[in-house]
């Protein structure tokens, strides 16, 4: 897939294109649908398919205090987006000097000049330009003047809901991460750097390779879940907790702490650190406990590492867009 990251690193005659703009955070099954349609009917029309993503939520820029977390990093979106097929994204920068751009120049300098856009692809709400005054409208006006068609998606419904970014956000903040994986299409998913942590897990006798701070993706609710951790091309059954181990003091910031099991799902010893992890997360098993003694606690973990393997025996196949 290639990527450009800016307005000048679109190579000249790029196009004629088919273009979906959007902000595409978690790629759920709302934005399956539309990719798979931008790539179907691109490739009738014998256009190229291309994706206009941010660099960050608008929001972040134009209201702070009511930008939520996103779903994924860009690092992330990019991935899943190369995964469904997308020949090239445009992610560009949403900073100030963006925002207030007129729709009109938006329209002109990059979707007909620099993408050569033939088939533009909106949802309901799509709005762009300087104070949201860009409108379905007003673009389908300016396909007019600059011959261009405007297309529209359908939306994707479940249980009589829209299938959004902010109702995975709200299963995943609730710790359901079976739900969100129904809406997302794949296992919700976290990657860190495994780093060095208070090895109280190796004293226990259940050593955990615990994520850096500086993760990418959302963090689901505290508590304690099934996962896969994948290193590289190996995927590894995992018991994963989340939260500030309250059965100790002095733990201040939140961890993502994996206990990972080899694929017979027995103990297995593994030195992870500095590597890269992914913890796709498949269900989660409960809330964050404070045992009263540590005998209690190993006693705990141990019964959550069951747990935990026979809700993974259950789910043994990696979803298709991981």
């Amino acid at each position: 897939m290639q990527v450009f990251r800016t307005r000048e690193e679109i190579p000249a005659g790029f196009g004629p294109s088919a273009v979906t703009v959007g902000k595409f955070d978690g790629i759920h099954l709302g934005h399956h649908r539309m990719i798979d349609t931008l790539l179907k009917e691109a490739r009738r029309d014998a256009l190229v398919p291309a994706v206009l993503t941010f660099d960050r939520n608008p929001l972040s820029v134009l209201a702070p205090d009511a930008c939520p977390p996103s779903l994924v990093s860009n690092a992330q979106k990019l991935e899943l987006l190369e995964q469904l097929g997308v020949d090239a994204t445009v992610m560009l920068t949403f900073d100030r000097t963006f925002s207030e751009q007129a729709p009109e120049a938006f329209v002109e300098d990059i979707l007909v000049r620099a993408l050569g856009a033939k088939v533009v692809y909106v949802g309901p709400d799509f709005r762009f330009g300087r104070g949201g005054k860009g409108t379905v409208e007003l673009l389908e006006e300016l396909g007019t003047r600059d011959d261009f068609e405007v297309r529209h998606f359908s939306t994707v419904e479940l249980d009589n809901r829209r299938v959004s970014s902010t109702w995975v956000r709200e299963l995943l903040t609730d710790g359901n991460v079976a739900a969100a994986r129904t809406l997302l299409g794949r296992f919700p998913t976290v990657r860190g750097t495994v780093v060095r942590g208070a090895q109280r897990g190796r004293t226990l006798g259940f050593p955990t390779a615990n994520l850096a701070q500086e993760s990418e993706g959302l963090i689901p609710a505290d508590g304690v879940y099934a996962a896969w951790a994948v290193v590289g091309a190996t995927r590894y059954p995992a018991a994963v907790s989340i939260g500030n181990n309250p059965t100790f003091d002095g733990v201040a910031d939140r961890q993502v702490e994996a206990y990972l099991l080899g694929q017979d799902f027995e103990p297995v010893e593994l030195d992870l650190y500095g590597a890269a992890l992914d913890v796709q997360f498949v269900d989660r098993i409960r809330g964050m406990v404070a045992f009263g003694t540590v005998e209690e606690l190993i006693a705990g973990i141990a019964a959550d590492v069951d747990h935990v393997s026979a809700v993974l025996r259950r789910n043994p196949t990696p979803d298709s867009a991981q």
